[in-house]
């Protein structure tokens, strides 16, 4: 290695390094921590003692009934919210990248439910489902629909769907957009020639050639709907009666409101091998649908 390449290695260690430390220290030790923490049964007070249970919590996990049950409110949340937004955040991009004169405006208005942020969102979706369709429903004498969702078990998630595709839409519509904008113009006209529609383009052209937009996409959205949290305490709290509980919100419950610090680190590290292993499968299997271009 040349004076040259050791500088410029210096350089990139010099630039690179307080993001590694940043991120150890964030990141790695605490996770660290969190995974010993699991071995043991502590209520999370510096004064008691922390008891080695070995891999007890983890096989406690499997009869905790509650955690069973935001698993399966997780998952279903997941699977519906993640194809919902997939869609109409496509759909979005298709129209915003289209020749309508108010394009702009849309990428503009749908983009900025994004900028809110979840606890926020929350709170106002809150009053909307809340007191504002139960005050439209007595105005108009419809209580059949228009009531207080969030009192309801089936419509208390369904709100909770709700709130987070109108959130994500927006943000997965502009990875979409430039998906879309890297397409060759030459390679549409060549199809347009060869007398192609709109919807054989956008099926046999458009959509395999931004199979690395649906990539990514499709684990953000994956990764952020198993995670949600904020927008679950804020809008539901879980409830009614822990009809919404996701998984973070009952790994939360488990640590802070009963305190169980080593069985909700325990509950921590299965959510995340979890996590890990449906957003590596996803990248994996559309990472193989790519197009190079």
């Amino acid at each position: 290695m040349n004076a040259r390449k050791k500088k410029e290695a210096a350089w990139y260690a010099l630039f690179v390094l307080p993001v590694v430390i940043v991120f150890t220290i964030i990141v790695i030790i605490p996770f660290v921590i969190g995974v010993g923490y699991s071995f043991f049964s502590w209520d999370g007070l510096p004064v008691h003692e922390k008891t080695f249970v070995g891999m007890d919590n983890f096989v406690r996990l499997f009869s905790d009934s509650r955690f069973m049950v935001s698993a399966g409110h997780t998952l279903v949340f997941t699977v519906i919210a993640v194809v919902l937004i997939n869609l109409l955040g496509l759909a979005f991009a298709i129209i915003v990248t289209s020749r309508i004169k108010v394009r702009n405006i849309l990428r503009t208005m749908l983009f900025m439910p994004y900028l809110i942020g979840g606890l926020i969102l929350g709170y106002i979706w809150k009053f909307i489902l809340g007191e504002g369709l139960k005050a439209i429903g007595e105005a108009m004498g419809n209580t059949g629909l228009f009531f207080n969702w969030l009192v309801d078990k089936k419509m208390a998630l369904v709100a909770l769907i709700i709130v987070a595709i109108w959130q994500m839409a927006g943000y997965i519509m502009i990875i979409y957009i430039t998906g879309i904008q890297g397409i060759p113009d030459d390679v549409l006209e060549a199809a347009s020639i060869d007398g192609a529609n709109f919807f054989q383009q956008l099926i046999y052209i458009k959509l395999p050639l931004i199979m690395q937009s649906f990539t990514i996409c499709l684990f953000l959205t994956l990764s952020n709907c198993f995670k949600i949290f904020d927008t679950n305490l804020s809008l539901t709290g879980g409830g009614p009666n822990n009809a919404t509980e996701m998984f973070a919100m009952n790994i939360y419950n488990e640590i802070f409101k009963l305190n169980n610090y080593g069985y909700g680190q325990a509950k921590a590290i299965l959510f995340l091998i979890v996590v890990a292993s449906f957003t590596l499968m996803q990248v994996s299997i559309t990472k193989k649908k790519e197009v190079q271009m």
